[in-house]
């Protein structure tokens, strides 16, 4: 397998720049997920290490040798799309044969690599049969089959899981997940959706506007986000995010949050500075003496988690994820807690100033 190294990449067309200033090291068996919204950049950057995109500046190494004018077909990469891009009229053992065949390969050693393929994929029964007798799972199986076969340097895939249903995208998460351990193989894999990100991945790369946000494991991110986008894009409901500003700094700093509730924060900031306070939904609970208050809007209850939606003041609602017994009902008027170590502060500019170190209920 190989590294990868991305080194001061750019992307532009023509006074239009989509990737900027790109530093980045993904190492040997690695598996890193590049995640952010559409138009953000990710797929660019994966088609120019792919060689399908040219790069505007800077270096794209890959096991130290910079590649950045080298064919596609000569960097020893291999790509899964988003569409599976087989072909109709040929089986799924000639789909997987294909890119071999035209390698000038033999028979029987193509016969061999189709085979391991199709074990490791568990295809084997389904060699014979055409594209059109598939699932869509299936299908997304022979678009890998056809990659792992021609023994490639690194795996890339483009939302290789968007067209599939919602079972088959978990299924399919966990067939991926194995396969990467199975293979030994660095993996490059862009999505949109930040819940394969945090299930799949050794580390995530955080893209929004053409830049790299944050870089780190799923639980480095999660837990300390660096900005309020990451904070706000990684987490499943999303953090609750709050304008704040502060009101007094002595010993404590305590914060207007949503122009109406005062809590303490866990850090020295000057009066009058303009923050944002994140906590995660499980991070808060409902509390008779909690500092922030509001109406009950929405339960939703999920079985084994119950996440519920309380406006504390002119539609802003805070999110609380709590367990299937979760108290409460719409309509009540509520009061919230949290613990202050749980507390994320974020200046003006939207990076994170710190973390709280405390353990005090606020």
């Amino acid at each position: 397998m190989a590294s990868v190294t991305l080194n001061q990449v750019c992307k532009s067309y023509g006074a239009l720049e989509v990737v900027r200033d790109i530093d980045l090291a993904i190492h040997d068996k690695e598996f890193v997920v590049l995640v952010g919204p559409s138009g953000c950049g990710k797929t660019t950057m994966l088609r120019m290490i792919a060689g399908l995109e040219s790069i505007t500046a800077g270096d794209l190494m890959i096991d130290g040798r910079r590649v950045n004018e080298v064919r596609p077909d000569e960097r020893g990469l291999a790509m899964v799309f988003q569409s599976y891009a087989l072909y109709p009229h040929m089986t799924v053992a000639d789909n997987m044969s294909f890119a071999l065949r035209l390698a000038g390969i033999d028979k029987a050693e193509r016969n061999k690599k189709v085979s391991e393929a199709a074990r490791i994929l568990q295809l084997d029964d389904l060699l014979q049969r055409r594209p059109a007798q598939l699932s869509g799972g299936q299908r997304q199986r022979v678009a890998i089959g056809r990659a792992i076969v021609r023994d490639p340097r690194v795996f890339l895939f483009d939302e290789p899981l968007s067209n599939l249903d919602a079972a088959l995208r978990i299924q399919m998460r966990i067939e991926l997940a194995r396969l990467h351990k199975q293979l030994a193989a660095t993996m490059i894999y862009v999505t949109h959706d930040q819940v394969e990100a945090m299930t799949m991945a050794d580390r995530i790369v955080v893209v929004n506007k053409g830049g790299i946000e944050q870089v780190g494991t799923p639980m480095e991110i999660y837990q300390n986000p660096k900005t309020v986008f990451v904070a706000g894009f990684i987490g499943s409901p999303k953090m609750n995010l709050f304008d704040a500003v502060t009101e007094a700094a002595d010993e404590r700093t305590v914060a207007v949050v949503e122009s109406r509730h005062r809590i303490v924060l866990p850090l020295l900031l000057p009066a009058g500075t303009k923050v944002t306070v994140g906590l995660r939904p499980e991070a808060m609970s409902l509390d008779a003496d909690g500092p922030l208050a509001g109406e009950v809007t929405v339960i939703e209850r999920l079985g084994g988690e119950t996440f519920t939606y309380i406006d504390i003041g002119e539609g802003k609602l805070a999110t609380v994820k709590s367990g299937e017994d979760a108290p409460g009902k719409v309509g009540d008027r509520v009061r919230l807690s949290f613990s202050s170590d749980r507390i994320h502060v974020f200046g003006p500019n939207g990076r994170a100033i710190t973390n709280n170190p405390h353990h005090q209920k606020s």
